[in-house]
């Protein structure tokens, strides 16, 4: 999908494991703090293992155990046990009346609310991102909002990262426009360092989160979230980015093949298929790769005879109303999270050494990147943001990607050149097709894995800094 430009592309993370699979006591892994980055920025070309070396660049804080959930401040909240731990309403501690802006239908709901502890960042930070895995039945939704602390010992306001539910019957799935206190904003799923600040040196010391949830009055169940956290980065400005060194022999996962351009012109209102669902469309992919499946139920709206009609559940169950569109990256997070015990989480990545890793592992990821046509052998189309899913690598390095803007599935499948790929994929920033400098991706990946992982998906996951 084609991201608007006013979104910021350097994003952020998060992993939902069972807490037998976790790091104890959920503090960031020795092995999360190594994969961040420097502070002071590194020179292009530098090399890459100094980067992760230095590891001060990307820290991430998520609560998913049962004490985690235990811990913070509840407000008619309480944790909850079992294989899944999670965080539900014990009382409500009020009602408030929400008037959805995108459909102007008011509403009364009762609410309880969790507030982390604060969480003092192993890298003073210019960007963060919230995200989230939770249930909503009908009838229940999430706020969940973030606040930080300034390196100047000011906080910021409380953020509103998302209004959020699985489905869209009681409200509108939506981020939260023009929320900004003259030094950060928050540009639909990320919240940044304004430019002025940012090049005084201003950054985010610390920061909580705020989780509302809410249901309908009298009712005897709510929402559970299950996972909850945030990264935060402080990346350097960078038009090229250092070369990775093959790791290992060819290795390809089986990974089914969607095509978003067979979908295009279906569902205006979820705007209208082809490039804009790259997201959703990936995203199915991976959901489908874990053997999940949407249910002959959840698909019943679909029109009879459209191709591959959960792809456009997938496109209706991440659709964000305030940005027009299904490319809200923690949101397709969390609709893959919707699926019988798996977690799905957005996170920056420093190398293609990390999704070798990943692949090896069995877990394939989804990848954002934006390019001019002549950037990418092979493509035969540039973008200024688009998501496509790494399933391997050949004995070369190069990467295998089922990129859905192909003509048909059968065709998604395609080989980039590692050089090319690496660099149009972790740069933050380029040169459009009119020479202006514009932002790039910076490493954004998404990852989808079953909430219990393999010992194998474990070990990986905390070589690449995600657990």
């Amino acid at each position: 999908m084609t991201a608007p430009t006013p979104r910021r592309a350097l994003l952020a993370v998060a992993l939902a494991a069972a807490a037998a699979a976790t790091v104890p006591g959920g503090a960031a892994s020795a092995a999360g703090a190594s994969r961040s980055g420097a502070k002071t920025p590194s020179a292009p070309g530098a090399d890459a293992s100094a980067e992760v070396a230095t590891g001060r660049r990307v820290d991430n804080r998520f609560w998913y155990s049962h004490a985690h959930w235990l811990a913070g401040t509840h407000q008619g909240t309480a944790a909850v046990g079992g294989v899944r731990p999670g965080l539900e309403i014990r009382t409500p501690a009020g009602r408030t009346e929400y008037t959805d802006p995108h459909t102007t239908r008011k509403a009364t709901w009762e609410y309880a609310s969790w507030t982390s502890p604060v969480h003092r960042s192993t890298v003073p930070a210019t960007e963060a991102i919230a995200s989230w895995n939770a249930r909503t039945p009908v009838g229940t939704w999430i706020r969940i909002e973030l606040r930080g602390t300034y390196t100047d010992g000011t906080a910021t306001p409380w953020y509103v990262m998302g209004r959020w539910a699985s489905g869209d019957g009681d409200i509108r799935r939506t981020s939260v426009d023009g929320q900004s206190d003259g030094r950060s904003t928050v540009w639909t799923d990320t919240l940044a360092m304004d430019g002025p600040a940012k090049a005084a040196g201003l950054r985010l010391r610390d920061w909580q989160l705020r989780l509302t949830l809410y249901r309908r009055p009298g009712a005897e169940r709510g929402p559970t979230v299950w996972l909850a956290g945030a990264m935060v980065s402080d990346v350097p400005d960078r038009f090229t980015v250092p070369a990775s060194t093959p790791s290992g022999p060819a290795h390809e996962l089986k990974v089914p093949r969607y095509s978003q351009e067979v979908h295009i012109g279906r569902y205006p209102e979820y705007d209208n298929g082809g490039e804009a669902w790259c997201s959703p469309t990936s995203s199915q992919m991976i959901i489908e790769f874990w053997g999940r499946r949407a249910t002959p139920a959840a698909l019943g709206w679909v029109r009879k005879g459209y191709s591959d009609p959960q792809v456009c559940h997938a496109a209706r169950s991440t659709y964000d109303a305030a940005y027009k569109g299904c490319g809200n990256w923690p949101f397709n997070a969390a609709y893959a999270a919707t699926y019988p015990d798996m977690a799905g989480v957005v996170t920056r990545l420093t190398s293609l050494a990390d999704l070798e890793v990943l692949v090896r592992a069995g877990i394939p990821a989804i990848t954002s990147q934006s390019f001019r046509a002549e950037e990418l052998t092979g493509a035969g189309y540039g973008t200024a943001g688009h998501l496509m899913t790494v399933i391997g690598f050949t004995a070369a390095g190069d990467v295998i990607a089922n990129d859905p803007n192909s003509a048909d599935n059968p065709s998604v499948r395609r080989v980039y050149r590692r050089m090319e790929w690496e660099t149009i994929w972790l740069r933050t920033k380029r040169r459009n097709a009119a020479g202006k400098a514009v932002s790039g991706t910076g490493g954004i990946c998404y990852l989808y894995v079953p909430a219990r992982p393999s010992a194998a998906a474990i070990r990986a996951l905390r070589t690449v800094g995600v657990l």
